[in-house]
């Protein structure tokens, strides 16, 4: 009787349940163990008490009218079903019955009067305890809609925006919204995702995707005593990035203690990557359990390394080094004949070349595809009246490209039309002096370093790097930074490729003494350590650009020398690089850095020891070191160098 008691006083809640799925299979379970229990008492003698575990042990949250009443109904229908299917023909009267506590409404902004609240016992400012609960009724009757009025003014204040409550339950469960970050204006609309940053400011980065707001909600549940243990479905980007803070903050009151990192989900016919997490408080005794696997710890990137390099800092000494390349927000770019055209064409009325204004520009996908750069239209140092003067530039901005800027929701996007979105002027300031610059995919299966010249631009699917040195190439062309690369990014795509940020990867990382991204190259060039280290990236270099592009299928073509003004040297853009025939363009279009990599044959990988061996007598480590010994030591370098404020 007690254990059955504990059965029908269990809460479950789904704070996303749609249509009832996790909730159905819920009570099953819990209904199950309450029939091997009633068997049990059978067997010895002392009766068969009929069934108590009913629907009402379950709660959600849906903000979609329709899916919230069907999953009140087939919560209901499955627990008909299960009897059914367990021999008992007890027909229930009436066969459905309201379930009050499946509520339809937003689960993570409410709106209230400014007065004290529950929602304040975390430190924050005093809010409304009210939330839209009563605004429709809760079995879906009467025109229930997913999004409350606002509570009139009156004696409890000003209406504000607040989190919503969600009810005490001893579990959580649930596969939570996917919806990335970067798609959230476009998903939730501006209004709805300004009133989201509003409100869980400070506590959820606004680059985050959407489901990391219920791991939000949830550690706040848990930390207040009125959860004990939650389980959610992610998309796998959970483990880095902006998402993989709110992580690092929820197991500071919720300890993780059973994961799946990464799993293949159908969603709508199609194959993601999801993440399990289950976090909370732990049985006296219990292991914890990665992928299936008992381990010893489960870090916030659900990795069970000692060393947990979600606990690494960023490091002032690495600021203004890496920069994510410029997004364009529309069709700037032009073919190249039109490009070389412009280029050959007399000076325009304000006396300036089109070279000026025209810049070749690469992309990740060129990089590990091997592909040549586009040509782009780069207004950044003009304003509105002083591009006009670049006529042909200027007429192809006006009819392509303003259309589709004027018609964006930002505001500063619509009035600087003529403009990339994002033109990154600290990217462009850093490299100013330099001839090359280092880039790298943001999202690639390897990690992959090349050079950039100077006059070409990087856009958004890349980060790039302000040194022109082969010692910074080299060190973060080694095994050590990409391993730290790997570890510290986040996973998407159908690929489920690793991604490259100049914040937590970048940033974090720490170079070896005397070799860091704030010394100019000229601090360190007389250093045997760099001197090494340069050689053995150059010759990684060299070979890997000679496979890709050997001379007997490619040859070299000087790029078009443009119109220049009087007085001034004409700028230099890099050489073409163009298949010999069409039976040499068939053979370049498999000499990729991605098919080199998958491939890694032993010239390169005898490439990549030597560097690795270099890299490692610079941090004044064993040459062979492992990995894991070399990560940890990293780790203990950058929380050492980020204690000192470097």
């Amino acid at each position: 009787d007690a254990f059955i008691d504990r059965l029908c006083s269990l809460s479950i809640l789904d704070p996303a349940c749609g249509s009832g799925n996790f909730l159905y299979l819920a009570l099953q379970g819990v209904k199950d163990l309450e029939w091997k229990a009633l068997l049990e008492c059978e067997t010895l003698g002392l009766g068969r008490p009929l069934p108590r575990v009913s629907p009402r042990i379950l709660h959600g949250i849906e903000i979609n009218p329709l899916a919230a009443e069907l999953a009140r109904s087939v919560i209901w229908i499955g627990d008909i079903q299960w009897g059914i299917a367990n021999g008992l023909s007890h027909r229930p009267e009436p066969i459905l019955e309201k379930l009050d506590s499946i509520e339809c409404r937003d689960a993570l902004v409410a709106w209230g009067g400014d007065f004290p609240s529950p929602l304040a016992g975390e430190g924050g400012a005093a809010r409304s305890a009210v939330t839209d609960e009563g605004s429709h009724d809760a079995s879906g009757e009467g025109g229930a809609t997913p999004h409350p009025s606002p509570l009139p003014q009156g004696e409890r204040g000003p209406v504000v925006p607040i989190e919503a409550l969600w009810p005490p339950a001893e579990f959580i469960v649930g596969n939570p919204p996917f919806l990335g970050g970067k798609k959230l204006r476009s998903g939730l609309g501006d209004e709805t995702v300004e009133t989201l940053f509003k409100v869980f400011d400070g506590k959820v980065p606004r680059e985050a995707d959407l489901v990391a707001y219920w791991f939000e909600k949830a550690r706040h549940q848990i930390a207040t005593g009125q959860t004990r243990r939650a389980g959610l479905v992610t998309t796998n980007s959970i483990r880095g990035g902006a998402n993989r803070k709110v992580i690092e903050r929820m197991v500071g009151d919720a300890p993780i203690f059973e994961a799946w990192a990464d799993e293949e989900w159908l969603q709508d016919g199609a194959a993601v990557r999801v993440s399990m997490v289950c976090f909370g408080q732990r049985e006296e005794g219990e292991g914890l359990v990665l992928d299936g696997l008992p381990v010893t710890a489960i870090n916030a990137d659900l990795s069970a390394q000692a060393a947990d390099l979600t606990l690494a800092k960023r490091l002032k000494e690495n600021e203004g080094i890496s920069f994510q390349g410029i997004t364009k927000g529309a069709p700037f770019e032009v073919k190249h004949g039109v490009a070389i055209d412009w280029l050959k064409a007399p000076l325009n009325v304000n006396g300036r070349p089109n070279s000026d204004v025209l810049m070749p520009i690469r992309s990740g996908g060129d990089i590990v595809k091997s592909r040549t750069a586009d040509w782009v239209i780069d207004f950044t140092a003009y304003a509105e009246s002083e591009a006009t003067s670049f006529e042909a530039p200027f007429e192809h901005c006006l009819t392509v490209v303003k259309p589709i800027k004027t018609a964006n929701a930002r505001k500063l996007y619509r009035e600087k039309w003529w403009l990339f979105s994002e033109p990154r002027p600290g990217l462009r300031a850093a490299i100013a002096s330099l001839s090359r610059y280092i880039v790298t995919p943001k999202v690639a299966k390897f990690r992959p370093f090349v050079w950039f010249s100077a006059t070409e631009l990087a856009d958004n699917v890349t980060v790039a790097i302000a040194r022109d040195d082969d010692t910074s190439f080299g060190i973060v062309q080694s095994r050590f930074h990409e391993e730290w690369a790997l570890r510290r990014g986040a996973y998407i795509g159908v690929g489920n490729d690793p991604t490259y940020t100049p914040t937590t990867t970048f940033e974090t990382f720490p170079f070896p003494e005397g070799l860091t991204p704030n010394l100019p190259a000229s601090a360190y060039a007389d250093d045997p350590r760099a001197i090494r280290i340069a050689a053995a990236a150059k010759a990684l270099d060299e070979k890997r650009r000679a496979w890709l592009n050997p001379p007997d299928l490619v040859e070299i073509v000087p790029e078009v020398v443009p119109t220049a003004a009087p007085g001034e040297e004409p700028r230099r853009y890099p050489d073409r690089i163009l298949p010999k025939n069409a039976e040499a363009a068939v053979k370049l279009r498999e000499r990729t850095l991605t098919n080199l990599y998958n491939q890694r044959p032993a010239w390169l990988a005898a490439l990549h020891e030597d560097l690795d061996r270099a890299v490692a007598a610079a941090y004044g480590w064993p040459e062979d070191i492992a990995t894991d010994e070399a990560l940890a030591r990293l780790l203990a370098l950058n929380l050492e160098r980020a204690a000192a404020g470097r």
